[in-house]
């Protein structure tokens, strides 16, 4: 109806706007709701987060995601009942919260959903001729806006595929706008289930701006935490500090295709599953190894290919391949500041095991404004932001970073 364009065209034009983000990462703990007060658009964006709650997911919700998760076979019929139910559950989640902070749903402008990927597939993954970039998230828009009554934007990966990205990292696009610093480049390092970083250059020039996933961040140390000690992850890294690395299983984890493929690149838990290292294991023959040495082992895996991932990018000069196909060489001269987020960011194992083979002490990105819990939901307002009230903003040619509008927006009525 005419109304909610209209009124979608008058939040374009407001001082500023109250944008609810969410995200829903791949260890399926919860729903994180970020209530952000946003003003103005691309890198002259300011943001205040005003709320901030993880609403868990009970037992039931991540066995029922869990059966179509990141699955090459699953029940199709699975996926269809899950894709509304999910946008249901995170509108009343997103009810909820409100009611918590007294606040009623008619005083928010927008709600930015990021879904829950189910299955992601690169076409440098999938490997399958004619095939493009793919990648899938569930929890529909029309659903939550309805739920809620607040104009909702969902779906962001897709656009980033349809200009050439491979639907991820995403976090570039709201890292360059709220955290970079004239003078000083930095690396901003969210460890999730995947690993990823971006890198801000200190002369602010968006052209150098460059994102990349690196590999494993939480998704194999969480799993195998719960399969042998019945824990949803190792709390403060104290499983990994009572083991012992095995270096044959660490080197059967590093040889995989990944890690040899130029940047940037992505990748997900359909790669870096159970039986990625249960063939490590078999490869290495390391079938007993200890589960404290295993989850030792895998810790350093995470540490040990995100230290290396960013080394090569600052350090070494990485060679980026352009739209164009021209090179670019990115390089820092090795000097930058680490920031970190997620849940990576509070396993002092892996956070120690990361500063020691970089050789820099690693921050964390509460020092910038913004709770690194909180982060990529955060991340998630500022595309909704950009996509209702932002320019174009040119990140160059190189493949990773389209400049590009992302969300599909979803009326309440």
């Amino acid at each position: 109806m005419k109304e909610h364009v209209e009124k979608l065209h008058a939040l374009s034009r407001k001082p500023s706007r109250r944008i609810i983000g969410l995200m829903s990462g791949t260890s399926l703990d919860g729903l994180d709701v970020a209530l952000c007060r946003a003003e103005g658009s691309g890198p002259e964006t300011r943001l205040q987060v005003e709320y901030f709650k993880t609403v868990p997911y009970d037992e039931a919700f991540r066995n029922a995601i869990r059966e179509i998760f990141a699955k090459r076979q699953i029940d199709f019929q699975q996926l269809v009942l899950l894709n509304p139910l999910i946008g249901l559950q995170h509108g009343q989640m997103i009810l909820d919260c409100l009611t918590e902070w007294g606040i009623g749903p008619q005083e928010i402008d927008l709600i930015a959903s990021h879904g829950q990927t189910v299955f992601h597939a690169p076409q440098k993954q999938h490997g399958v001729a004619g095939f493009p970039n793919a990648t899938l998230q569930i929890g529909d828009g029309d659903h939550i806006a309805v739920k809620t009554g607040i104009i909702t934007l969902s779906d962001f990966r897709q656009k980033h595929i349809a200009a050439g990205g491979e639907g991820a990292p995403l976090a570039v696009y709201g890292d360059y706008f709220l955290f970079s610093q004239k003078n000083e480049n930095r690396i901003l390092l969210n460890m999730g289930g995947i690993a990823n970083f971006t890198f801000l250059p200190g002369n602010l020039d968006a052209s150098v701006v460059f994102t990349t996933d690196t590999g494993p961040g939480n998704t194999l140390i969480d799993a195998f935490t719960r399969l042998h000690f019945g824990r949803p992850f190792d709390e403060n890294g104290e499983i990994a500090a009572s083991g012992t690395i095995d270096p044959a299983l660490l080197n059967a984890l590093k040889d995989a295709p990944f890690f040899e493929q130029p940047f940037p690149k992505t990748t997900g838990p359909e790669v870096f599953s159970m039986d990625y290292v249960k063939n490590a294991m078999q490869v290495s023959g390391r079938l007993a190894i200890e589960p404290k040495d295993l989850i030792a082992t895998l810790t350093q895996f995470s540490a040990e290919t995100i230290s290396e991932a960013i080394h090569n990018a600052m350090q070494k000069g990485e060679a980026i391949v352009t739209e164009n196909g021209e090179i670019n060489a990115m390089q820092s001269g090795g000097v930058f500041e680490v920031y970190a987020s997620g849940g990576g960011a509070h396993n002092p194992a892996l956070m120690g095991a990361i500063g020691k083979l970089l050789g820099r002490n690693i921050r964390l990105i509460d020092e910038l404004g913004v709770a690194g819990d909180a982060k990529e939901a955060v991340l998630f307002a500022v595309l909704a932001n950009e996509a209702v009230a932002g320019e174009a903003v040119y990140f160059g040619e190189k493949k990773g970073v389209p400049g590009v509008s992302m969300g599909k927006i979803s009326f309440p009525g």
